[in-house]
């Protein structure tokens, strides 16, 4: 499964990993992706999107 969120579109960053002597090496910064039920067009759908995607969502629907 792919590490990026339907909704906001976000994807892994990668970048170097320093160690005390500054010896850089690669890694990867994935997106915090979770299983979420939520309810589209009056059926509820497992979705797998990011943390903020869905407080975003849950924020505009609590209003």
């Amino acid at each position: 499964m792919s590490r990026v969120c339907p909704i906001t579109g976000k994807k892994p960053i990668s970048g170097n990993n320093r160690s005390h002597s500054l010896r850089a090496t690669r890694r990867r910064w994935d997106v915090n992706l979770h299983t979420y039920k939520i309810e589209i067009n009056g059926q509820i759908v497992k979705v797998r999107m990011s943390a903020r995607a869905y407080r975003s969502l849950h924020k505009s629907q609590a209003q």
